[in-house]
């Protein structure tokens, strides 16, 4: 990114633009051995994604906060984290609670997560084109790219020529299969 100028480097930052200045910040890095920890995730994937999931898709007050509401008042718990931690009650009118809870609410276009790194948006669908080239992954087709008719795919059924439509790696179905459970009554 460097070489082509795609690095804005401003302040404090803006002399590594020159290349020698560049290579001369790598090699203090390349001094320094690097230890990578990483370990899989406890629990597997559908544990780290309702991990996640409380922090990305949060609301701005959750039920068990809620301790009374009269017709007019709502009273609800809340931290007060000037004064110690400690939990306290507040009671507001319903008109105030209801601007509060509102103040939260994304304006129609707006989301709460925001990809970065290989995953922003203007660089999505190139970076997951490199990454699965890295790892010798077969590519995606994507709906603009179905592969032509094989004439000697035929369908069993009804005798059609059948289209792909996606090819799908073993990894790739693994992530499609949802399982189901039957459980015996009788």
């Amino acid at each position: 990114m460097h070489r082509e100028n795609r690095l804005t480097l401003a302040g404090s930052l803006e002399r590594m633009a020159e290349p020698k200045c560049f290579a001369a910040f790598l090699r203090t890095l390349f001094r320094q051995d690097w230890v990578v920890y990483a370990k899989p995730a406890f629990g597997g994937p559908e544990q780290v994604l309702c991990y996640l999931g409380r922090y990305t898709h949060r609301i701005a007050i959750s039920n068990h906060r809620l301790v009374s509401f009269d017709g007019n008042t709502v009273t609800f718990r809340w931290r007060d984290y000037a004064r110690g931690n400690k939990q306290r009650l507040m009671t507001v009118s319903a008109d105030e609670f209801i601007r509060r809870f509102l103040v939260h609410v994304l304006p129609k276009g707006f989301v709460r997560i925001r990809h970065f790194g290989f995953m922003a948006n203007y660089q999505r669908s190139s970076s997951l084109d490199l990454c699965r080239h890295r790892l010798e992954m077969l590519p995606v087709i994507r709906s603009t790219e179905i592969a032509p008719a094989v004439s000697s795919w035929v369908c069993p059924k009804c005798g059609g020529t059948m289209t792909i439509v996606e090819r799908v790696t073993a990894v790739q179905l693994k992530w499609r299969f949802v399982p189901i459970c039957f459980s015996d009554t009788s």
